[in-house]
Parts: C-alpha cells; sequence; structure tokens
C-alpha cells in the first residue's frame, strides 16, 4: 500500500496490536502505516495453524471492546474459538475499518534506528524501503519467533518436518503416517488430539510434562452470551480491573490452606467441571503458597491418573519438579485421553534421553523410533524474540540486542532507556503473558495513543524513559516476581526453552487491574519516570 515516506507514527505488525493502533492512530487524524510480514493481518492467529489451534480464554472475553458496534455484529460459535474462527474475526476488524490501505503485507521491518539530531526514527523495510517517522511502535507480538529446533542429525532425516508456529497453510494429512511430536506444551497439547486422530502412529518425545485442565468445549451457549451482552459494560470494565484480564475464573479471597480437605477438593471438582482457566481463581494462595500449591497440583495429577488407563504412562504425563501453574497452564480438549488410544506411545526423554534424529526416525539411548514425519512442537523465543531480531538503535547507535544482553530492561514494558520515542505492546516487564492479551493490548495502545496526543498538545516531540524510572521498575517486577512461585520452574517465562538466553522473569506478576492502576497514575502526573523535550532536542 501507498504511504506517505514521512509519518507521525510507523507500526510493526498487524495483529490485534497493530489493527486497533491504525484504527486508533486515524481517529487522531494521524498518519500511521503498519508493516507486515505475513501475507494477510492475525499475527498470532495468522501464523499459528496447527491442528487443534484455538484460544484458552473464553471467546467473548478475548475480543475487542473499543467497538460497541463490533461487539454487537460479530457473534462467536464456540465457547474457545479456534484458529480459523480467530482469524476471520480479525479479518472482518480489518475489512470493517478499512485499515488495510494503511499496512503493506509481505514486508518485514529489519531496522529502526533513532536520529538525535531529528527526533524521529528511520525504518528500513527487507524490500529496501526506508520511511522517517516520530514515533515507532512495536505491535510484533510475544509469541511470533518460533523457538528453532537443533537436535543432533535433524538434517539428516529423509522425510517432511514440521514446526507448530510455522505451519502449512494448506494443512498437513498424516493418513498413513507415522509421526514424531517433540516436545509436550501448548501447541503439542493442542494438536496431538488432532494428529492422533489421523495418523497411523504417533510418537510423543516428552521432556516436561506440563499441568493441563479440560475445556469442556463446545457450541457457544446462547444464555452465556444473552447474559454477557447484557452485562457487557459491567463485564468489560471488570476484565479491565481483574487480576489476569479476564472473569470467567470468578477469582475468590479464599486460601485453601484454611479450608478443610472435603470443602478444598469440592472447590476444585465444581471449578474442573465448568472447565478452563475457573480452576485458576480456586485460591488466593495458589501461586504464592507452596502447601496451597501442592494441593493445586495434587488434584490435578489425580485427575490425570482418572483420564490415562495405563498407570505407568500416566504417571509420566504427571508434572514434577516445578509448582503448579509456573509454567503455563494448558487447556485441553481430550489430550490426556489420547494416551488411551492403540496408536499413541509416550516416549519419557528424562528416562531414555534423545540423542540424534536420524535419516528415518528419532533415536533414543535406548530405542530407535522409525518415523515418515516429524512435529517440533518447542514453542517460542518469547517476549524478547520478535524485538531482537530487528536492528533497533537508539541513542548513540545503542543497540537493544545489546542493552538486553542480560536481559530485557523496560520502564512499564512500554519503553526502554536510551530509545526515545520507541513504544513497545505488551512488552516485557508488563502483565503481557499471564494476561488475557487482548485486554493488555487495549489498554497499551489507548496508553501509548493517549501519550502521543498528550505530547502533540503541549508541543513536545521527544518521550524517553529515564534510567532511574526503568531501574526501579525493574526492580518492582522482580520483587513481585519472588513473592510468587514462578522463579522455580524452568518455563518460557523466563526464557528457559531458548539455550544460552538469560534467565530472567519477563512478565509482570502483579495484575492487569494494579498494572492499570499504576500505568494511568504516571501518566497523570504528567508522564513521571520520562524525560519529555521538544522536537529535535
Amino acid at each position: 500500500m501507498t504511504h506517505p515516506a514521512e509519518l507521525d507514527v510507523a507500526v510493526v505488525g498487524a495483529g490485534f496490536s497493530g489493527l486497533y493502533l491504525l484504527h486508533k492512530l486515524r481517529g487522531m487524524g494521524l498518519s500511521a502505516h503498519a508493516w507486515e510480514a505475513g501475507d494477510g493481518v492475525g499475527g498470532t492467529w495468522y501464523w499459528n495453524r496447527y491442528p487443534g489451534a484455538r484460544v484458552d480464554i473464553e471467546s467473548q472475553e478475548y475480543s475487542y471492546s473499543f467497538s460497541e458496534e463490533l461487539q454487537d455484529e460479530w457473534q462467536w460459535s464456540e465457547r474457545y474459538a479456534a484458529q480459523p474462527e480467530l482469524l476471520r474475526y480479525l479479518n472482518h476488524v480489518a475489512d470493517r475499518f478499512d485499515l488495510r490501505r494503511d499496512i503493506t503485507f509481505n514486508t518485514r521491518v529489519v531496522s529502526a534506528h533513532f536520529n538525535e539530531g531529528t527526533g524521529r526514527w528511520t525504518v528500513t523495510t527487507d524490500t529496501g524501503e526506508t520511511i522517517s517517522a516520530r514515533f515507532c511502535v512495536m505491535a510484533t507480538g510475544c509469541l511470533s519467533v518460533p523457538n528453532e529446533p537443533n537436535f543432533p542429525g535433524q538434517a539428516d532425516f529423509k522425510g517432511p518436518t514440521y514446526h507448530t508456529g510455522r505451519w502449512p497453510h494448506e494443512g498437513v494429512d498424516f493418513t498413513g503416517k507415522r509421526v514424531a511430536v517433540i516436545g509436550t506444551g501448548s501447541s503439542a497439547i493442542q494438536s496431538i488430539p488432532q494428529i492422533a486422530k489421523q495418523a497411523a502412529e504417533v510418537t510423543i518425545f516428552q521432556r516436561t510434562p506440563n499441568y493441563s485442565v479440560p475445556a469442556h468445549n463446545g457450541p457457544i451457549d446462547p444464555e452465556v452470551v444473552k447474559a454477557w451482552n447484557a452485562n457487557r459494560a459491567e463485564n468489560r470494565q471488570l476484565q479491565r480491573l481483574s487480576a489476569g484480564g479476564f472473569i470467567s475464573s470468578d477469582s475468590t479471597e479464599q486460601l485453601s490452606v484454611e479450608v478443610s480437605d472435603e470443602e478444598r477438593r469440592q472447590t476444585y471438582e465444581k471449578r474442573w467441571a465448568k472447565g478452563g482457566f475457573a480452576i485458576l481463581g480456586a485460591f488466593a494462595d495458589q501461586m504464592i503458597d507452596p502447601v496451597a500449591n501442592a494441593h493445586a497440583a495434587e488434584f490435578t495429577a489425580a485427575k490425570i491418573r482418572e483420564r490415562v488407563k495405563d498407570p505407568v504412562v500416566a504417571e509420566k504425563l504427571v508434572p514434577r519438579g516445578y509448582p503448579w501453574g509456573t509454567k503455563r497452564l494448558c487447556v485441553d480438549i481430550d489430550y490426556y485421553e489420547t494416551y488411551n488410544r492403540p496408536n499413541v506411545t509416550l516416549v519419557d526423554l528424562r528416562e531414555t534421553p534423545l540423542d540424534r534424529i536420524t535419516a528415518t526416525g528419532v533415536q533414543t539411548s535406548e530405542a530407535d523410533y522409525p518415523v515418515d514425519a516429524i512435529v517440533f512442537a518447542i514453542g517460542f523465543d518469547a517476549m524478547t524474540g520478535a524485538l531482537t531480531r530487528i536492528d533497533i538503535r537508539g541513542r548513540d547507535g545503542l543497540l537493544l540486542k545489546d542493552e538486553w544482553a542480560a536481559g530485557p530492561r523496560t520502564y512499564l514494558g512500554l519503553m526502554v532507556a536510551g530509545f526515545p520515542n520507541l513504544f513497545m505492546v505488551t512488552g516485557p516487564g508488563s502483565p503481557s503473558v499471564l494476561s488475557n492479551m487482548v485486554v493488555s493490548i487495549e489498554q497499551h495502545v489507548d496508553w501509548i495513543c493517549d501519550c502521543i496526543g498528550w505530547l502533540g498538545n503541549r508541543q513536545l516531540g521527544v518521550i524517553e524513559a529515564s534510567p532511574e524510572a526503568q531501574d526501579a521498575w525493574v526492580a518492582h517486577v522482580n520483587e513481585v516476581a519472588d513473592q510468587t512461585l514462578y522463579q522455580q520452574a524452568n518455563s518460557w517465562y523466563l526464557g528457559a526453552n531458548v539455550p544460552g538466553k538469560p534467565r530472567v522473569f519477563m512478565p509482570y506478576a502483579g495484575g492487569v487491574g494494579v498494572y492499570r492502576e499504576l500505568c494511568d497514575g504516571i501518566a497523570a502526573r504528567d508522564y513521571e519516570g520520562f524525560v519529555l523535550q521538544p522536537a529535535g532536542g
């Protein structure tokens, strides 16, 4: 699409964040354009097309709230929308608000350099295009760069290989095939039941078992829709003020350690029957008290043993060695039941480590497993991967990748000291991946756009996080994380899934509502902690 060579705002990405940014900035009368590596909108839901891909938050809550008309006209078909429906929704949004005319597709931003003399960003794409913009907003997503497989011998394998984060858009037919799946995180837990229905044999190579709870998915209940719409404004506000950005968990202040064993069991049973993340709201002390956390772990382990018929296989699937919920809790449709199928085999790599991939299959310390295809379900370089892959340079040529060499440092997860007029949507140091991403995205986009408008009204051209404010925020993020059990797991929240990545807990664990209040307070105090200058300063 054509656009001016000089813009008010350059946007990188056209998923949930980029689309809302374009709509909001256009409404402010600002010139804005987005660049998107894919050939369509959708971000996460454009790229992640593996079998069974779907959202793990109830559909009506995982949607935009900025337009009453949009909410009135869109009807979800399932309790948890699948990837095709989510992509249709985002295409509908792009068309309804005529956003495509401000998006260049099939184009990747490769660099963004700040010019101190002009106070502007020079953005360059892989097509050789160069753009000058007053502000640059990274709407690049938290789970958008796949973690690359690096197994000995993988280049020798003669069959096709697939990564769940880069699934072929035309789909894959596994009929009659012997398929290896390496990994048992969220994408594996969603895709394995679907692959097993089609393939002749599925061999799952598990490194670390994950906790998963049943979705109890189905057609969306008309009564749920009716109740949601009858109180929609109130529900949306409750989402914004909640801990996780969604209210279907029905959180309580009750403590697990203060109730009887029977009362605790009944509480968990009710929430298990409801399905999804309802179990997260069962007790207020689950993520901070090891005893309470063990209660949740014991209950979930018992459910795994109920769902898996072979007791030996069930024990291999029971997570050990890290607290319940400290790796992202998964929501599944018949995941554990899939291990009851005769064509499914589980290989525990803790007992028999993976030695190498051969020309014909996968070899462990004890056996060779001949397969026709391999699926790598090994996750993403989360939160920082998309940003550090772009040549982003701030003052004095400071490279963001170098600045984050020991782990990401931000102010509010929105800006980085030394990088003026560069905003991030749901960056490290914000609730981000611990929350309903759509709620967090809307809050960030609103804050960024309000900030840009405020600067314009005061004839200010440059805003930058102060090093002191950034240091204080990083300390606060760490302090809050240290009060939880999250640090005790080798999770992608800490970058532990990517070899060589610094071990730093990246999201803010203080909750969506608390974080919103902090951000609003900082803005109300004339952007406290930020250094403000006239344009070109």
